[in-house]
């Protein structure tokens, strides 16, 4: 009896280590697969997991890549990951990879975009942007002193808050401050309906305007706006499309922070006056203007990933360009690099920077990369990164690598980049169809 208690106690303890083994294979496995990849089209990719699981892996859409040489499918197919998988981009465009262990324990669910592998012109040129928001942008709410003199916030039992985009008074479509401040003027006083969007959802109240002792005029009390200016760096277009990316980062307003929805919006040619010198804590800025006339193209989305939209097929000329391949984040290395930017006139001249720090798990953010101005011209001029130079091309070994984002106030020599590769996705997607130590720097 002894001896069978031994037995069942060494069995418990062969089960236990063996689930172990098993657990911590799984959990290696699980970090080991990307959760997001990105392939040029026509280039292998190879997965070696180095793993003993066999898994079924399920596609929700065929033709975008292959693997080991056969046609993913929609139906599970399986495959053994202690040997390398080949994953061949087949055409532009995106999958998702399902994978379970033996096609009933999840494993990971891999994301991949195939872009398009040829050159883009990489520009630097600066531009200026003009872009019309969806809606009419609330910025801040406050009292309206009354012909009675006594203050008053009508917005306040609203609901509204600051952030929020007014699409509509009285079942009237308002796109613009003139047609929203006749509206309220036209109720005389009365309650008016105000509709609105707070992100993705649709909300709506009521606000009673009262007469402003000011310009006796019909009040609700809200700040608003409507469109923003300002100036940022092309990075680059496609020859084949003419659609551009340009920023490397989304156009929020400056005083809610909020990403603005487009309505429409244009780059403009534009010209480097003068520059306000960076230094610690007090991130500098290019100063210059826009030349009115002189319209270059059309803006079609704002992300969180800069502006993208189309070149007019007039304006290719004004913008200097040159053509490089794409490289992945793979490709990037810690090392000695080049931006293309433009701080005086309409030249665009190449700087020297180093890359310090890669961000091979960050693919879809703004600061993919840590950069740093070592080009002593730079330096002098500019104190290293400054507000403008948001969209400037990082090149890197003859390819473009992505674009600068963000200064560190703290040290306007360094700053982040972002992924050319994440760029490209967007402006294939525009075809078919505030931290304390980080400032934008565009």
């Amino acid at each position: 009896m002894k001896s069978l208690g031994n037995h069942r106690k060494k069995f418990i303890v062969f089960l236990i280590v063996c689930f172990l083994v098993m657990l911590l294979s799984y959990l290696r496995t699980v970090f080991a697969v990307p959760g997001e990849m990105t392939l040029l089209e026509g280039e292998e990719h190879v997965i070696d997991l180095k793993s003993p699981f066999l898994v079924s892996i399920k596609a929700d859409k065929i033709g975008v890549v292959k693997l080991n040489d056969g046609e993913i499918e929609k139906k599970q197919g399986y495959f053994r990951l202690s040997s390398p998988l080949l994953l061949r981009p087949q055409k532009n465009g995106s999958v998702s990879l399902n994978l379970r262990i033996l096609g009933v324990i999840p494993l990971r669910t891999i994301k991949v975009d195939v872009v398009p592998n040829k050159k883009i012109a990489a520009c630097g040129n600066t531009i200026g942007v003009k872009l019309k928001i969806d809606g009419i942008l609330v910025i801040g709410i406050s009292d309206v002193e009354t012909m009675e003199e006594k203050r008053i916030t009508p917005a306040k039992q609203s609901g509204i808050k600051q952030g929020d985009l007014i699409t509509e008074i009285n079942n009237t479509k308002v796109n613009s401050v003139k047609e929203l401040l006749g509206e309220i003027e036209k109720s005389r006083g009365e309650k008016v309906d105000i509709k609105y969007k707070r992100g993705n959802n649709l909300m709506s109240g009521e606000i009673q305007p009262v007469k402003s002792v000011d310009d006796e005029k019909y009040r609700i009390g809200l700040w608003v706006r409507e469109s923003t200016a300002g100036i940022g760096t092309m990075t680059f277009y496609d020859p084949e499309t003419g659609c551009f990316g340009a920023l490397g980062h989304g156009i929020a307003d400056i005083d809610t922070g909020e990403l603005m929805p487009v309505l429409s919006g244009e780059i403009l040619e534009s010209q480097i006056l003068t520059i306000k010198k960076g230094k610690q804590g007090n991130p500098g800025e290019l100063r210059g203007v826009f030349i009115e006339e002189n319209k270059l193209g059309t803006i079609k989305t704002n992300c969180e990933y800069g502006i993208y939209g189309a070149f007019d097929s007039k304006s290719l000329n004004k913008i200097s360009h040159r053509l490089y391949p794409i490289a992945l984040k793979s490709d990037i290395r810690e090392g000695p690099a080049t931006i293309l930017s433009n701080i005086s006139g309409k030249d665009v001249e190449e700087f020297k920077i180093d890359i310090i720090k890669v961000s091979r798990q960050n693919t879809e953010g703004t600061k993919g990369m840590v950069i740093k101005v070592t080009d002593k011209k730079l330096l002098n001029k500019t104190g290293g990164i400054v507000q403008g130079m948001s969209g400037s091309p990082i090149l890197q070994n003859g390819k473009i690598v992505g674009a600068v984002t963000h200064v560190l106030v703290n040290d306007p020599t360094r700053g982040y980049g972002i992924f050319i590769e994440r760029m490209v996705k967007n402006v294939n997607g525009a075809h078919s169809g505030k931290l304390k130590t980080l400032a934008k720097a565009g």
